[in-house]
């Protein structure tokens, strides 16, 4: 195959995003050759440093890039970096009107991400149903590089060496306690294990572990302080570290404990096991942490619950059903993350 240089869209979420990496490690590796620009927000810039011949360039979708003029001056200057191929992994209206810019040169091919979108709505219909699990995110990423002349296997995917961790100075773990991550937030209620729950987590946990929590935001830090305060052997990340320095530290814990939310991609990419809560969403959706096994994911109990998943992306609660996931109990999860630790 001929190097070529190929763009990657993937503007957001975070957790979106972070599934990206796993595919591009298969594809730089596959095809060492290859040039690849990753089209992302600056701030996510960090995920993908670790990837050779990769840069990306980040849009400024509030100034220079906002609305349709804004997108063709984005254009512009993609198409100035001399593309042989556009990946769409996003597929939405910025990507499509992106897209609709590059048709006329033919001579870049060009695919875009199959997001299921029946299929998803199927699973999430208010009614009760038979669950049968949809294609991962990951390897609909990987068929849009297939569709574009790049065949990928993530089987052959290989984790990187373990990053640097981060001066860990103003947070002062203990170095002689495995460290257990906790990111107890989720961008939608219907995602997010209540927090008296987790406390009780978290409370047990680190009576033999470290805690470490990760959160986004002022609002987050100071609910998480009140844990870091109350414990002692649990302290508070959110706010503490750049993110590029977040990642290294999130590479280091043995174990990562998070709701359907960014968190856990991101550890999983580092090869943390991920326990991942579900309520409002499922796995079965396709999004759960790349590389986990099944039983490391915990979902809301169907039987009481038997409309669930009732959300693609946790932002539809049904009716009666705000307390689903109460129906975790706090021991599963303890007794889950024993396992995953060594403990059992």
């Amino acid at each position: 195959m001929a190097a070529k240089h190929i763009m990657v869209l993937r503007f957001s979420a975070l957790g979106d995003v972070a599934m990206c990496l796993p595919v591009l490690r298969c594809l730089v590796q596959t095809y060492p050759e290859l040039r690849i620009t990753v089209v992302t927000r600056k701030r996510f810039a960090p995920i993908f440093t670790e990837l050779p011949n990769t840069a990306v360039f980040s849009p400024d979708f509030s100034v220079t890039h906002k609305g349709v003029t804004g997108l063709y001056r984005l254009y512009k200057s993609l198409l100035a970096q001399q593309p042989n191929a556009i990946a769409d992994l996003h597929n939405v209206l910025r990507t499509k009107i992106l897209r609709s810019y590059f048709a006329p040169r033919f001579w870049i091919r060009k695919a875009v991400l199959n997001k299921g979108r029946k299929a998803k709505k199927q699973l999430t219909r208010a009614r009760q149903k038979t669950l049968v699990p949809l294609v991962p995110q990951v390897h609909r990423y990987a068929q849009v590089f297939e569709r574009l002349g790049l065949p990928i296997s993530l089987d052959s995917h290989e984790f990187p060496p373990k990053p640097i961790c981060p001066n860990t100075a103003a947070l002062n773990p203990d170095q002689n306690r495995k460290w257990v991550g906790v990111a107890p937030f989720a961008a939608h209620t219907g995602k997010q294990y209540p927090l008296d729950l987790m406390q009780k987590v978290v409370a047990f946990l680190q009576q033999e572990y470290q805690v470490i929590l990760f959160g986004f935001g002022r609002e987050e830090r100071a609910q998480l302080d009140v844990w870091a305060k109350a414990y002692k052997h649990v302290v508070n990340a959110t706010s503490v570290y750049a993110f590029d320095a977040e990642l290294r530290l999130i590479a280091q814990l043995d174990l990562m404990i998070s709701m359907d939310s960014a968190n856990g991609h991101l550890a999983a990419n580092y090869n943390v096991p991920v326990i991942s809560l579900w309520g409002a969403t499922h796995p079965c959706l396709g999004f759960a942490p790349f590389g986990q096994a099944n039983t490391n994911s915990l979902a809301a109990d169907r039987q009481q619950y038997p409309f669930l998943p009732t959300a693609v992306y946790g932002n539809k609660i049904r009716r009666g059903y705000e307390d689903a996931m109460r129906t975790i109990d706090p021991r599963t999860v303890i007794e889950l993350a024993l396992e995953l630790l060594g403990k059992t």
